[in-house]
């Protein structure tokens, strides 16, 4: 009996220690109407010209399929997305060749989500726990890549986990401040908060 008192107590430390405090950046999570971004009335904007801008938009989506894919622990559309996402990235990279304002600093970024998608789907793992691992350079490198190019009205929000990599902590990109975490799925699927936004 002692046992089971100990892990119940454990579980209450752990969720505790990793709560959803997402309504300190964009209203409480429990209050159905901040679960949605706002939808903006202007297009998505950038420094770069419009089919680069379209590009770096479907870039994102695909980030987002392969954030979904790893929250659900569904490894086949993990795979799908990060190859989805390796396809758009080189677009995008063939696109800033020819962009000699904004090329230069945005090739790291792109090449650090080739590399990191490369990795995700070089992994044989059903759990999905072993293609997270790169998932946290990866979202590094978008966040930098959209925050170079000032891309606005596009709704994206920048969450946290402390807990992520044994308690070092990692960030992901949503189209929702409601938190899902791509890091523990249903382990902790509420573990983060809202840090940043690109509205």
């Amino acid at each position: 009996m002692r046992n089971v008192y100990l892990a119940v107590g454990c579980l209450l430390l752990l969720g505790t220690g990793c709560n959803n405090s997402s309504s300190s950046a964009v209203g409480s999570s429990n209050d159905s109407t901040s679960r949605k971004p706002a939808m903006s009335t202007e297009a998505a904007r950038s420094k770069l010209d419009e089919g680069g801008t379209q590009l770096l938009l479907a870039t994102v989506n695909h980030y987002y399929a392969l954030k979904n894919a790893l929250v659900a622990a569904k490894a086949p559309d993990a795979d799908s997305a990060a190859t989805k996402l390796i396809a758009v990235a080189d677009s995008l990279n063939g696109y800033l060749q020819k962009d000699s304002t904004n090329g230069s600093a945005l090739k790291p970024f792109v090449d650090t989500v080739i590399g990191a998608s490369k990795l995700i789907l070089a992994v044989t793992d059903e759990t999905c726990e072993r293609k997270r691992l790169p998932f946290g350079p990866l979202s590094s490198a978008m966040f930098g890549m959209l925050k170079t190019v000032d891309l606005k009205h596009a709704g994206i929000y920048r969450e946290y986990c402390p807990m992520a990599y044994n308690e070092k902590g990692a960030t992901w990109l949503s189209d929702d401040p409601e938190i899902k975490n791509p890091y523990f799925g249903k382990k902790m699927l509420e573990c983060g908060e809202v840090t940043d936004s690109l509205k």
